[in-house]
């Protein structure tokens, strides 16, 4: 059965050097934890990579930025952008069966960010794109970032939202006073990242984005970014929001759910139950969830879905979403 993963990382030495000139790391922890063998694997489009998706039992990586990516960069952004979607288009070159894409873009220059997004569709053939969370002090429903999600919707591609690291102040009032490695974990993969995308994807909601693009998909990782737990909840506000249609209305229409390397059935259970079997998307998170003994597709054997709904999140389902997307 082929098993396709969408959230599968990269980094390229260019975007590194960028995050060092401008010391990114002092503000956001997250800049400095992609070293030794993480950081090797990231910069790896290639060798070990294939290796490895054949060891974990993956047949296809979609590959995406690692987080922050662009988003702390300025005018600077839009070369290292281009620059870092042509390599990727190189390396999908040499191995077309094996790895696909979604476009990083420049997001503090947002006109720029919907070019880039249609030159990567187009003409280089991805599958949508990935953003990391809010730029600067504006969160993704800011206007400014509009023609990125109108964009998306035209192309008929998908946005996938990642977690970053939430903000200095934010980190300060409900991440620290612990030892520094730990207020480090907590505001990044211990919980900080997570509450950070959920939080972009509701602003989003919330914002009325899907009513303005009714079409507009975006993905989560790690089971819906702790949003689906809290589903009754949220619905609870369909008496205040002005929407036009309840919350659950957008989880089931406008939302996919991806594993992210957390291979926990009771989780994927709980995102079926609430945006459906047709919409989750499995991934590893390479290299960050990377363990070896054919995890990936072990995962997928005891996943507890049955013979039709298996197939479609090994890979029906990313298929289908991506097939009306009008890249050449």
């Amino acid at each position: 059965m082929k098993l396709i993963g969408i959230e599968e990382h990269y980094l390229t030495a260019d975007v590194r050097c960028a995050w060092d000139a401008m010391g990114l790391a002092a503000t956001d922890p997250s800049a400095g934890v992609h070293s030794a063998e993480i950081e090797r694997r990231l910069l790896d489009l290639t060798g070990e990579r294939i290796a490895l998706m054949d060891e974990t039992g993956l047949d296809v990586q979609v590959l995406s930025l690692t987080t922050p990516a662009l988003h702390d960069l300025g005018p600077e952004s839009v070369d290292l952008a281009r620059r870092a979607n042509d390599a990727v288009a190189e390396a999908i070159v040499r191995w077309p069966h094996r790895l696909q894409a979604l476009a990083t873009l420049p997001v503090a220059m947002p006109d720029e960010a919907a070019l880039e997004l249609e030159r990567c569709v187009r003409t280089l053939g991805f599958k949508g794109a990935m953003l990391s969370g809010r730029v600067g002090d504006r969160n993704l429903d800011h206007a400014d970032f509009f023609p990125i999600f109108s964009n998306a919707e035209a192309l008929k591609v998908p946005v996938l939202l990642h977690p970053r690291t939430p903000a200095s102040a934010v980190r300060s009032v409900y991440y620290s006073g612990f030892a520094p490695e730990v207020d480090a974990a907590f505001a990044m993969y211990g919980l900080g990242w997570h509450y950070d995308a959920g939080i972009q994807f509701l602003r989003l909601l919330l914002a009325g984005t899907f009513d303005r693009l009714p079409d507009l998909q975006v993905i989560l990782g790690h089971w819906g970014e702790v949003v689906l737990f809290y589903a009754e909840r949220l619905a609870a506000m369909d008496r205040v929001s002005g929407l036009k249609h309840p919350v659950a209305t957008y989880l089931r229409r406008n939302l996919y759910v991806t594993a992210s390397g957390m291979f926990l059935p009771g989780y994927l259970a709980q995102a079926a139950a609430i945006v459906g079997a047709d919409r989750l998307l499995f991934s590893t998170d390479f290299p960050y969830q990377y363990r070896p003994g054919g995890d990936a597709r072990r995962f997928l054997a005891e996943c507890g879905l049955d013979d039709v709904d298996k197939p479609d999140f090994a890979h029906g389902n990313w298929l289908r979403l991506i097939q009306g997307s009008t890249a050449d």
